[in-house]
């Protein structure tokens, strides 16, 4: 039945009916008039940002956690066009979410008035502006509609003051969820068994979408079905236990290690990824002509995007694994599973044995290393706590020592921006108030949102974050590095004295975090780590532990 109203109070009528718990946002003078009419909502949860950044980062987090639509309220253009490197990010990605902010008076067409829509329309799956405020209740079920529909990801709605503050009669109608599996195609299962059957030495890459399809417990099986090596691509979700024994870690181009073991496989089934993606250009064809790719993934314009693919399966990823699960019993002797079996958890057993003697090297000097700051972390924290990995360049320390069994358990920063970290802690304690939830963040993606501190304490989000604090853009050498050896062939490292990349005055971030209301403290000795987390967990309000560790490369 409709009913007469604002279009300020359509807005909140359709966050009502969607049933939004949160809103992530930072207010301006144009959002005023719907800010004004909160109080009359007692049931949403407006978080404050002082930074757009943050709240985008919140809503990405917090969307992925919960797997429902999120809703981010930001400020015109100038605070919208702060939040586009983190939308890009979450369009990349497939992350739910509905992205707003409120424009001048449409009247003012001769002066300066931005196209909000335009703006970000290439970091969005549809955006739209408003003028009537009739035209709010159905844009914005398209809206919700548009952003959980496959493949998912943001959606920008702005409104003019005159959308806004207008009087209609509107209908307060929700969006319905449109379920989509998609099944395989016969042919294509029948063709990836038959070249599975025929291989000597198969193995199983996954990545997010593996996560995001529920189909991990399938990936499980199939590898065990057929004694796989497991690698993950990417590694934002958890995809694959990395407790199994077939589960190799992650995959990564720009180690020289991986790209030679890539090349040991006769066939390669990559599910749920974009294959072989990466920021550095590594030729034409990743493979080589002997190999034979299967690639499954739910979205048609993944398959075969970068590499040359014998075997495209465009379908959701559980039922793609199950159907060639099924496809494939009996198809291998038991006694070749059993052999692949023992040869790969060897070869598991060796690269964990392997990695931990080369860094056992320098494990007692000071500053400490990334891997000794890891393990302590990982010896201290409670079984049940979410990890948010914005490591950086430390990431394979703490992928070597945190382990994940099932989705949610490390949550990584998808995308290429810095300056997710801080805000996916908060959104992901939002999203779960039942677990302790750590951020592993690096202090140069830290100082990019360290505003988002200041948040955490207004709104007591109980979350712990954890600096990598070695004093520069680590990753930037690291990847130089890469680039000059492997990509331009010459030997010289210059990644150790780039230019620019260090911090002559080093953060003090525990300072900071302390000037912002959210207790901390600067760790300097491993054998503090421990003690500081159980102060930390039993505090039961956001805190901060700044850890100084060694940037060496």
């Amino acid at each position: 039945m409709k009913k007469l109203m604002t279009g300020k109070q359509a807005l909140l009528e359709m966050l009502k009916i969607e049933e939004v718990e949160y809103i992530f946002g930072n207010p301006g003078t144009s959002e005023a008039p719907f800010i004004d009419l909160l109080g009359d909502y007692p049931e949403f949860k407006y978080i404050l940002t002082l930074q757009e950044s943050v709240a985008v980062g919140m809503g990405e987090s917090y969307a992925r956690a919960t797997g429902e639509t999120s809703f981010v309220s930001l400020h015109v253009d100038s605070g919208l066009a702060n939040g586009i490197a983190l939308m890009l990010d979450a369009l990349n990605s497939g992350t739910p979410m509905v992205i707003t902010s409120a424009n001048y008076d449409a009247r003012k067409i001769n002066e300066s008035k931005t196209d909000l829509a335009d703006l970000v329309r290439p970091v969005t799956k549809w955006s739209v502006e408003l003028n009537l405020p009739d035209q709010i209740p159905g844009a914005l079920r398209r809206a919700f509609n548009e952003a959980n529909s496959y493949p998912k990801g943001p959606v920008y709605v702005g409104f003019t003051a005159n959308a806004l503050e207008g009087v209609a009669e509107m209908d307060i109608l929700p969006s319905k969820k449109a379920y989509a599996t998609t099944y395989p195609d016969p042919n294509g299962v029948e063709q990836a068994a038959k070249m599975i059957a025929n291989a000597t030495n198969p193995v199983l890459i996954v990545g997010d979408r593996v996560s995001d399809d529920d189909a991990l417990g399938s990936a499980v099986e199939f590898a065990d079905s057929l004694g796989l090596p497991i690698y993950q691509y990417g590694g934002a979700e958890v995809s694959f236990p990395t407790t199994h024994p077939q589960y190799m870690g992650i995959l990564s181009l720009r180690l020289l290690s991986d790209r030679i073991r890539l090349k040991d496989f006769d066939v390669i089934i990559a599910v749920g990824l974009d294959a072989f993606e990466d920021i550095f250009y590594w030729g034409n064809k990743i493979l080589p002509s002997s190999a034979k790719l299967i690639h499954i993934d739910p979205i048609a314009g993944r398959v075969g995007r970068s590499e040359p693919t014998d075997v495209g399966i465009i379908a959701n990823c559980k039922t793609a694994l199950d159907k060639l699960n099924k496809q494939m019993h009996g198809k291998i002797p038991q006694s070749v599973i059993d052999r692949r079996r023992d040869e790969i958890k060897k070869e598991v057993c060796l690269k964990r044995t392997t990695y931990e003697e080369s860094v056992r090297i320098g494990w007692d000097e000071t500053p400490m290393s990334a891997a000794r700051m890891m393990y302590e972390l990982s010896e201290s924290m409670p079984s049940n706590a979410i990890i948010v990995d914005d490591a950086v360049s430390n990431r394979g320390a703490l992928r070597h020592y945190f382990n994940a069994t099932k989705k949610g358990d490390i949550r990584g920063i998808r995308g290429g921006s810095i300056g997710g970290g801080i805000g996916a802690t908060m959104g992901a304690q939002c999203a779960n108030p039942d677990r302790p939830v750590f951020g592993i963040i690096g202090d140069g993606s830290a100082m990019m949102t360290i505003q988002g501190l200041w948040t955490a304490a207004n709104d007591n989000i109980p979350c712990i974050f954890v600096i990598c604090n070695n004093g520069m853009y680590r990753v930037l050498k690291v990847n130089f590095n890469i680039y000059q050896k492997d990509i331009l062939g010459e030997t010289e490292p210059a990644g150790a004295s780039l230019p620019y990349s260090d911090f002559p005055s080093p953060f003090n971030v525990a300072a900071i975090a302390n000037s912002m209301g959210v207790n901390s403290e600067r760790i300097l000795n491993p054998e503090d780590i421990g003690p500081a987390v159980d102060r930390a967990l039993k505090e039961k309000k956001p805190y901060l532990l700044d850890i100084v560790i060694d940037g060496s490369l």
